[in-house]
């Protein structure tokens, strides 16, 4: 049976400014459904989306929470990329065809979750 992914970010504001922001991604009808709990080293660790008939058009990725080391994202390792947060969920779209990342790390990363949708 294929699997179906719907993705939704919901930002809500308090206090001075008050609403709720809802981002609705495309349905990904055929979604890999895969959750990946992956260790990085100091360096570069390179992401490989999932393969297999089904295409990622978006993953996750979900430091645990008392992760300390600096993550950053690039295309490839010599990239100067984008600092995640250090355990905030960063939700990040993906073209297709997809293609491998490189998350570099500070130090031990272990328990970060990959969710592709």
């Amino acid at each position: 049976m294929a699997v179906q992914a719907i993705r939704v970010i919901s930002i809500t504001f308090s206090g001075d400014v008050a609403a709720t922001v809802n981002a609705n991604a495309a349905t990904n009808a055929a979604s890999p459904g895969k959750i990946d709990i992956i260790t990085m080293s100091a360096g570069d660790t390179t992401v490989t989306p999932p393969t297999g008939g089904s295409t990622p058009v978006a993953v996750a990725i979900i430091p645990p929470s008392g992760n300390t080391a600096t993550i950053t994202l690039k295309g490839i390792g010599a990239d100067t990329g984008v600092v995640l947060h250090k355990t905030d969920p960063s939700n990040i779209a993906l073209n297709s065809p997809t293609t491998p990342f490189v998350l570099t790390c500070s130090g031990t990363v272990t328990g970060c979750r990959l969710v592709w949708t």
